[in-house]
């Protein structure tokens, strides 16, 4: 199991907020929908949960939250607890990809876009280092 590399400190990318100081550079509001979308992936086990805020990168959403689960079967059901809770939660429905196979599961919620992984494909794939690529300054 390859593990994944922690990424320069200006990469523009910052860990759970649920979980980080109160000081920190993003803190998701009470009662939001990345809130939820937190404390579900944290209520689930899901690990290394980061959060990549695009305001000023993509007219896509304002966050992109991107998390590992162990296995197939813990990011298939992670995706449908997910989703079932922004419904509940009065956000809507959202539109899942890739839950037959489950080894990258993306879940659009309107503002925020979410990536499930096995952790093997998360470090193929390294979203992180993608969407960091242009906070690095101009050369």
């Amino acid at each position: 199991m390859t593990s994944l590399q922690p990424l320069p400190v200006d990469a523009g990318i910052t860990p759970n907020p649920a979980t980080a100081s109160a000081s920190g550079p993003l803190a998701a509001a009470p009662g939001s929908l990345l809130e939820l979308v937190l404390r579900s992936l944290d209520d689930d086990q899901a690990q290394e949960v980061i959060t990549i805020p695009l305001e000023g990168k993509s007219s896509v959403a304002d966050h992109m939250v991107i998390a590992s689960g162990r296995s197939t079967r813990q990011v298939a059901a992670m995706a449908q607890k997910l989703a079932e809770r922004i419904k509940h939660g009065g956000f809507g429905h959202v539109r899942i990809e890739g839950l037959p196979a489950a080894d990258w599961v993306l879940i659009d919620a309107g503002d925020i876009v979410v990536h499930l992984f096995r952790p093997e494909v998360r470090s193929f794939y390294n979203l992180e280092r993608m969407w960091a690529f242009g906070d690095q300054g101009a050369a």
